[in-house]
């Protein structure tokens, strides 16, 4: 068995493959890892990430538009917006949590079967969401209910990510870490289509509006529950993709060269503490750009224009078929991007792409600061916003696990990504809302500036990670 896997390893034909079938004939060592088709591993990591995004964009938007009325219906609409977000904020606490918890059988268990347990956990409390009584029902226990289900999200989610990143990237061929960690990043925008198409489908069949929402309507009364029960069924086919792969090899040599360590938290934050500070910053800006163009922008887009309230007064559905759009360049960019950062290198790539989101800051003001703005206006906007998203996003499943080696590599990789989404989104939605009601929207440009130019700084001292072994204990150091 050992020697099967050396000789795929090093590039070479299995025994069956060179007296099999003609399809096993055909069948080299770079298509396949230890046996599985990469194909297969392709689709296990991506197709993970496509239902726990689905999962996470369904609260996400279900936060805007539902939450608000039937948890927390006390007080002003702003406050009851607010409240709801708070809960939308707590899954991004609950994540490095995740990442702990499941970074650490990740590295000493193994990563797919990690894999399946985030899997299942995202799955249960997403469908369990779909059940919750609400607040008109059962008072504050519904909120409460709400808000658990809600960290239980953030935790299956903390160690989604970066187990889905390592199958991805210690399966990869030679020289193609970026383009094969670019998959799982496909998860992202599939899920958001998946949700938010869901969602106008039901809102145009069952008459809902979202400026005037009739609480005892077909959409607010069962309509909104659809999305999340019917994540069972995507949980279902994921977890038969992921029970069907094998452990990655990379791992695998590192558990049979006897580098299993036996509290990874404490070995990652006691040798790779500043590969921590530096991967947290590194993801700083794309989390901050991504919550403000979806749920941030969401929310004001929709909201009711002055005098009555500070947002656009867009309809709802023409505002979510306008994110549905522009999602579509998030998804375009992501291949391109995967594979520049195999041609150009991950820091180079990241260096421009930051500045880029640094000038679309100042954007925010000529094109939103209008009560007046037009449909056409406000396309190009999430257009720009997410093109760059998908560009900053591909190389991260690359970037971050490059930096750690293989025996703490699903916890640093989770902390570093995880802890960043409570700097970078947890808050992003709630400082932006408070910005556009208390200063004005140019400061929601501001407030992103700030953040990419922090994401900046982490770029320039972090050390290309292209040519770096995942195959060791080695550790990519920061430059002095």
């Amino acid at each position: 068995m050992h020697n099967r896997r050396d000789k795929i390893g090093a590039g070479m034909m299995t025994p069956a493959e060179k007296g099999g079938s003609a399809v096993s004939n055909a069948v080299t060592a770079h298509d396949v890892v230890d046996g599985v088709p990469r194909r297969r591993i392709v689709v296990a990591s991506m197709v993970g990430t496509t239902i726990e995004f689905y999962d996470f964009y369904i609260y996400a938007t279900a936060a805007v538009s539902v939450f608000p009325h039937l948890f927390f219906p006390k007080g002003d609409s702003t406050t009851a917006l607010l409240a709801s977000l708070a809960t939308f904020g707590l899954a991004f606490v609950a994540r490095p949590l995740g990442s702990i918890l499941f970074g650490h059988f990740g590295d000493r268990a193994g990563r797919k079967t990690t894999l399946v347990a985030s899997l299942l956990l995202m799955g249960i409390a997403t469908f369990a969401i779909g059940l919750l009584p609400t607040y008109a029902q059962v008072g504050i226990i519904a909120p409460a209910l709400l808000a658990l289900m809600r960290f239980c999200q953030g935790l299956a989610l903390g160690g989604e990510w970066s187990g889905a990143a390592l199958l991805a990237t210690e399966t990869a061929a030679p020289g193609r870490r970026g383009w094969a960690a670019m998959w799982p990043q496909l998860g992202a925008p599939f899920g958001f289509l998946l949700a938010n198409g869901l969602f106008i489908t039901l809102i145009l069949i069952l008459g809902h509006s979202n400026v005037s929402p009739e609480l005892d309507g077909a959409f607010l009364t069962w309509g909104w529950r659809v999305p999340f029960l019917l994540s069972a069924v995507m949980v279902i086919i994921g977890l038969y993709v992921r029970l069907r792969i094998l452990e990655t090899p990379v791992f695998t040599r590192a558990v049979e060269r006897g580098e299993k360590v036996k509290t990874p938290l404490a070995e990652v934050f006691r040798s790779s503490w500043r590969q921590l500070i530096i991967g947290t910053f590194v993801m700083l800006a794309t989390y901050t750009l991504f919550y403000i163009v979806t749920t941030w922008v969401l929310s004001f887009g929709t909201g009711k224009k002055p005098p009555e309230g500070t947002g656009l007064g867009f309809p709802y559905v023409d505002f979510l078929q306008m994110q549905l759009i522009a999602v579509l360049f998030f998804a375009a960019a992501l291949p391109l991007s995967g594979y520049l950062a195999d041609r150009v290198g991950r820091r180079r790539l990241l260096l421009f792409v930051t500045a880029g989101i640094m000038a679309y800051g100042a954007l925010f003001a000529p094109m939103l600061g209008s009560s007046d703005t037009s449909f056409g206006t406000m396309l190009v906007f999430l257009i720009i916003g997410m093109t760059l998203m998908g560009f900053t996003f591909a190389p991260m499943s690359a970037v971050l696990p490059e930096m750690f080696p293989t025996n703490v590599r699903y916890t640093g990789s989770g902390i570093a990504y995880n802890a960043s989404s409570i700097l970078g989104a947890a808050v992003a939605p709630f400082i932006a809302t408070w910005l556009a009601t208390s200063y004005g929207v140019s400061w929601v440009g501001l407030y992103l500036f700030i953040a990419a130019s922090l994401t900046f700084v982490a770029i320039l001292v972090m050390r290309e990670t292209r040519d770096a072994s995942l195959d060791s204990v080695d550790r990519v150091e920061p430059t002095p």
